[in-house]
């Protein structure tokens, strides 16, 4: 008997083949059939009318100290993710010496976001000091889905190297020997590969590039070497340029297509793939085509190198009870601590509102995240649009909340003052910059339709208050496969290809990414005329009651982690069949 049968769906294997009607057959954790299946199970689960397909690998994440307190993982579970990487951006917790714990969180804390406070009383401090422990620590812990995690770079040079490290010195060959052995041990306890960051953007909390911004080729090419000795592993990177070149900060020190030929060296040293993030900007619009050309150049001659791209623009959220351009200003400031209710209250007071449209924001002698998003919402408005219901992440620019700022005869920052208002002051807008230059995301479907390009960048679990791109996984297939209005679609074999078997391949992960048999049951029924994201909402369930911003989506008919539904009808089952991915899996 099967544990259990989903009867009647149309299967979108992740290959890349057209969809299929037909059964799938579930015992013991795995896929024993698929196509007709007439053997009795326990559980049947009906599909009539969705698609059913593997579970999405969210391979770009920072779950590195949720995932230490956490078992339910949203909002990445409610979005149809059954295996996430984590580690990203050359940001993460192990390995760290025990006198370090307040260094390393506040690297995490200004890079990702993350509430320095909810590190400290969350995550498990004095558990760990070695990558292998801190996996040793995961592993011991059962999840709603799986997961993995990359070695960082940051947290690695800094446990190496010390205050030099921090400092971005050079490292010695000594400090490079010990670079490598330590990246070897991690692998070999169950990395799935190393990750590091080369933008000046990326800064701890204190306003100093992360350990390894400027690292030198030869530092580089001892994480490859590692990669080599392992024999496997993925090298993940943040180039320099990727989100501008941040002349306000001094200016990067490369371009992105000056970085692909390191990027080159390192996949050919290691003999394992790379993958970076590649977006659209408005500095130079066509920037992402060149690196994108590079890299298919590089891989004809022998390398892999794995571009890594959002199906969408990133959205750079703003509301009254997250970061807006009202912060700072000294009216405001006066009533930022009260409650949202009693805080929407005074805001409509109109001698309130006078004051603080009059105001400018003050300017701390070392502006934090805040006082620069506080700058990039006052000049943003033109490219900053409602996220209302329905969510529309592809809008025309007279949506912007400049244009009906126009519309109506207001100034821009006044229109957005009262927009802050709306719906008790739980309203979400969003400014729409990469990937958006042209006011289309055309530039998105080119991206996805390239060969060796991974879909990513959800940034799940980072820049809580910012940032929920989570939902972009499920974005897929709304918009690209099934609602796109402003120009072509794409195939929905396509899409659920990229989402599962494409980003578990890269991984090596060849036990799951395909409805097939023999493989992992782990599995999406989809109700594709259901299927929506939700509006963004804001919860305070972080440790210390810090807030966060998730977003969920419907039409998640079931989810399947190792045979085992963890979420049916859009509702977490409580079932925790996820476990810690130590490395690659054979089927």
């Amino acid at each position: 008997m099967l544990d259990a049968v989903i009867r009647g769906g149309s299967i979108v294997d992740g290959s890349g083949a057209p969809p299929v009607r037909g059964d799938v057959g579930v015992r013991d954790g795995r896929i024993v059939a698929v196509g007709e299946v007439d053997e009795p199970a326990r559980r049947v689960i009906d599909a009539e009318g969705c698609i059913v397909t593997p579970g999405w690998v969210d391979v770009h994440t920072h779950y590195d100290g949720q995932a230490t307190w956490d078992d339910a993982f949203e909002p990445s579970a409610s979005n149809g993710v059954t295996t996430l990487v984590m580690g990203n951006c050359g940001v993460g917790f192990a390995p760290v010496r025990p006198t370090d714990h307040d260094a390393i969180i506040d690297l995490m804390e200004g890079v990702e976001d993350i509430p320095g406070a909810a590190l400290h009383v969350g995550m498990p401090w004095g558990r760990w000091e070695t990558f292998g422990e801190y996996l040793d620590l995961l592993d011991a812990r059962q999840y709603a889905l799986d997961i993995g995690a990359h070695i960082a770079h940051g947290a690695l040079r800094f446990y190496v190297m010390g205050e030099r490290g921090a400092a971005n010195e050079d490292a010695t060959a000594e400090d490079l020997a010990e670079m490598t052995r330590l990246t070897e041990e991690a692998l070999r306890a169950g990395a799935l590969g190393v990750s590091t960051s080369r933008t000046i953007g990326h800064r701890s909390v204190s306003g100093e590039p992360v350990p390894g911004t400027f690292a030198a080729r030869d530092e580089l090419l001892a994480l490859a070497e590692a990669l080599k000795r392992a024999g496997h592993g993925v090298f993940e990177a943040i180039v320099a340029g990727t989100i501008g070149s941040l002349e306000g900060l001094g200016g990067e020190r490369a371009t992105p297509i000056e970085e692909i030929p390191l990027l080159d060296d390192v996949s050919r040293h290691s003999g394992r793939p790379v993958t970076f993030t590649v977006a659209q900007l408005f500095e130079c619009p066509d920037h992402w085509r060149t690196v994108i050309d590079a890299a298919a150049e590089a891989n004809a001659a022998g390398s892999d190198l794995r571009p890594q791209i959002i199906p969408r623009s990133v959205t750079i959220m703003t509301s009254l009870d997250t970061y807006h351009l009202f912060r700072g200003r000294p009216t405001y400031d006066k009533i930022a601590s009260l409650p949202l209710a009693e805080r929407v209250a005074e805001m409509c007071r109109p001698e309130v509102k006078a004051a603080i449209l009059a105001e400018q924001p003050t300017t701390p002698a070392s502006p934090d995240l805040s006082d620069n998003l506080s700058a990039l919402f006052s000049v943003a408005l033109p490219l900053t649009f409602p996220l209302t219901d329905p969510v529309d992440y592809e809008p025309t620019m007279d949506q912007s909340v400049a244009a009906t700022a126009f519309a109506v005869g207001l100034s821009p920052e006044e229109h957005m003052y009262d927009l802050l208002l709306a719906d008790g002051g739980r309203a979400f807008y969003a400014i729409l910059g990469s990937n958006f230059v042209n006011g289309t995301l055309d530039v998105c479907r080119e991206m996805l339709l390239e060969e060796h390009t991974v879909t990513g960048l959800s940034d799940a679990g980072a820049h809580v208050n910012l940032i929920s791109d989570c939902s972009a996984s499920t974005f897929h297939l709304t918009h690209w496969g099934r609602d796109r209005s402003r120009g072509e679609r794409l195939p929905i074999e396509l899409l659920v290809k990229k989402l599962s078997h494409g980003n578990a391949s890269l991984y090596g992960l060849a036990d799951r990414g395909l409805v097939k048999e023999g493989l992992r049951a782990d599995l999406n029924v989809i109700d594709m005329e259901r299927l929506r994201i939700n509006t963004p909402e804001l919860r305070h369930d972080l440790p210390t009651g810090a807030s966060r911003i998730l977003q969920s989506a419907e039409g998640y008919v079931a989810t399947m982690v190792a045979g085992v539904v963890t979420r049916e009808h859009d509702t977490d089952t409580g079932e925790r069949p996820g476990r810690l991915v130590r490395g690659p899996q054979a089927v």
